[in-house]
Formats: structure tokens, C-alpha cells, sequence
């Protein structure tokens, strides 16, 4: 399996739902979790089914993703041979929606020809899951497909591709002559020549598309049994480490159905709420059902519900923000709101 498949993360997308919390990082940077960021899932899949050669395709705003991957090495992916590449897209102007767009690939041809996998597993950025990839390409290899594609329990596809790397190649080299642009134009062309397959997943998965979606599925975490499909003792979602001290509890504060990563102070409530690392909630405060990012500063006296805060907010004392599961209130990273922006 070491040398068999590459990994390929298209991180092109961008959802305009999702737009107040991708202002300043793309879509596989964004926050999840208290201390994890999108992309760190399929990423985390892809080394714990023994990949060793990852290639990530960011456009735009990608700062915060690089910053957050660095060398790979939390990804075990900083070595000599293979490891984790970058290729920042040259095609402003390429479909912002279609996974594995052919034409950015081709900026980057040299890299697929230098690759020693023999096959290659596409995948999107921003899908929330956990998945062993090893019997797929063992159920590939069998089938004797030339592409298979992942389809969910509930027949959604889940945008993520298995093929050849001489296949994907070949896909590239010809797209001005079959008008193909991405791999899902492949699988949809009823007169194509290819054995297409389907594999079904039965786990836990879903796709980040919009506000209310990452709302849910980061609130769902607080359900056992959703987190327990997701972070798996022998498959673990890795992330970039950081040495903070623990969260301190003062006097009474109160927590009940919470989870707040390391570094905060909380002399406040929380309820039903995902803290993130050096988070600090004042006196008073009551925070329900929200999503706080990192650095956040919430003031004595505050309400909170339904809300998601964006990193290095700052709420002054006294101020209620309120939002519902279908619509929370959403505040943009590095802003500021008052007692008078009551909502």
C-alpha cells in the first residue's frame, strides 16, 4: 500500500453559503471541532491508510491552510521521498465547484509523472469523516475498474475518486480533445469508454457545504455517538499540535454538554457549545449552543445563543446575540460587537 496510491486534495472549493466564515481562509482551513480544520479528516485518512504522497490543490486565500499544514510533519508527510506537496492553481477563472479540475492539474503535470503510485484517489476538502481507503483500492483492484467513485449509503456521491495515475494522466493530456474538466464529467458522459464502479460507504460522513450544515454537524459532535464514528482509537484525525496550558475553571463557572480545547479561562456558562483554544468568557456570561473560534474574548454579562464566533472576536459586556439552528447569528473573524449591536 506505501508506494500503491497517491493522495490528491482538491482545495479549490468555495461555497458562497459558507462566505462570512471564509473571508481571510479557504474552505479546508476552516475551523472544526474546537482544534481541528476541515481538511485535516481526509487528510488524516489518507496517511492512516498508509499514503505517503499527499498533493494539495489551494486556491486563493490559502495562507491559513499552509500555516496550518506546514511541513506535514504532524501528518507524518515531512520526509525525504514523497511527502506533502503544495500547488497553488494558476486558473483564476476555473470552475470554483467541479473537484479535480483537469486544467489545474495540468499546471502541475511534471508531478504526476514523477509519481511512483500507481494509482491515484481524488477527493474534495470539506467532508467530515472517517475512512479507511485500503479495502477500497483492494475492491478497485479486483473489480478491474478504471475509475471508481465513492458514493455515501444514501447514494449522495461524495465527489472522491480512485483511478490509475497513468489513467488520470491520460485524462489531463487529452482534456481539450474529449472536453472533459474533471473527473465527474468522465463518470456522467454516457458514451464514455471507461469501466465505471461505484463503492459505497456506510460510515459517518458529511459534506460542508453551507452555514447551517457546519452549524449542525459541529453541534452533533456533543452526541456520543457521532463522535465516536469519527474519532476512531487505531484511525486518528491528526492536526497541528499546539502547548497550551489546561482551561481553568474559576468559581462558578458552570459547564454542562461542552467541549472547550486547551488555554481558555471560563468563568462563565456553557452550554451545548464547542470552545476553541484561548477562548476567555467573562463573569455572567451564558453561552448556548454556539461555536466559538479561537482567541475569542467574551465580557462579563454576555448572552449568547446560536451564534458562531469567528477567530479574535470580541464581545463587550452586556451584549446578547441570538440566532436559531436553521440561521445562527454569525460574526466575522477579528470584529468587534457591542452592547448596542444587540441582536
Amino acid at each position: 500500500m506505501k508506494r500503491k496510491l497517491l493522495g490528491v486534495i482538491d482545495a479549490t472549493t468555495y461555497h458562497e453559503d459558507l462566505e462570512d466564515l471564509l473571508t481571510h481562509r479557504s474552505l479546508a482551513a476552516l475551523p472544526f471541532a474546537g482544534r481541528y480544520r476541515i481538511i485535516d479528516f481526509v487528510l488524516s485518512n489518507m496517511v492512516n491508510s498508509g499514503i505517503r504522497s499527499v498533493a494539495i490543490f489551494p486556491k486563493m486565500t490559502y495562507r491559513s491552510l499552509m500555516d496550518h499544514l506546514g511541513s506535514g510533519k504532524n501528518w507524518d508527510l515531512n520526509r525525504k521521498r514523497d511527502g506533502l506537496f503544495f500547488f497553488p492553481t494558476p486558473v483564476v477563472d476555473s470552475d470554483i465547484n467541479k473537484i479535480g479540475t483537469f486544467e489545474n492539474f495540468a499546471a502541475n503535470l511534471d508531478f504526476f509523472y514523477r509519481s511512483s503510485q500507481e494509482y491515484s484517489i481524488i477527493t474534495n476538502c470539506y467532508t467530515v469523516f472517517n475512512m479507511d481507503f485500503k479495502p477500497l483500492l483492494d475492491w478497485h483492484i479486483h473489480s478491474g475498474c478504471d475509475i471508481t467513485e465513492i458514493h455515501h449509503e444514501d447514494g449522495t456521491p461524495m465527489e472522491m475518486y480512485l483511478v490509475k495515475t497513468s489513467l488520470l494522466i491520460k485524462l489531463i493530456e487529452t482534456r481539450n480533445e474529449t472536453g472533459y474538466t474533471c473527473m465527474r464529467d468522465v463518470v456522467l458522459d454516457p458514451e464514455h469508454q471507461y469501466s465505471i464502479c461505484s463503492y459505497v460507504y456506510s460510515g459517518y460522513a458529511v459534506m460542508i457545504d453551507s452555514i447551517q450544515n457546519y452549524f449542525s454537524t459541529s453541534l452533533n459532535l456533543l452526541n456520543s455517538d457521532v463522535w465516536k464514528q469519527l474519532f476512531i482509537k487505531e484511525q486518528p484525525i491528526l492536526t497541528k499540535v499546539k502547548d497550551e496550558p489546561p482551561t481553568r475553571y474559576l468559581k462558578g463557572s458552570a459547564v454542562q454538554n461542552a467541549m472547550i480545547a486547551n488555554g481558555c479561562l471560563i468563568n462563565g456558562t456553557v452550554e451545548n457549545s464547542i470552545i476553541s483554544r484561548g477562548v476567555k468568557i467573562g463573569k455572567g456570561a451564558v453561552i448556548k449552543n454556539c461555536i466559538i473560534m479561537q482567541k475569542c474574548v467574551i465580557e462579563d454579562n454576555c448572552y449568547l445563543d446560536s451564534v458562531i464566533l469567528d477567530k479574535d472576536v470580541k464581545v463587550e459586556a452586556g451584549t446578547n446575540l441570538t440566532g436559531t439552528a436553521r440561521d445562527p447569528f454569525v460574526v466575522r473573524k477579528g470584529t468587534k460587537q457591542g452592547a448596542l449591536m444587540k441582536s
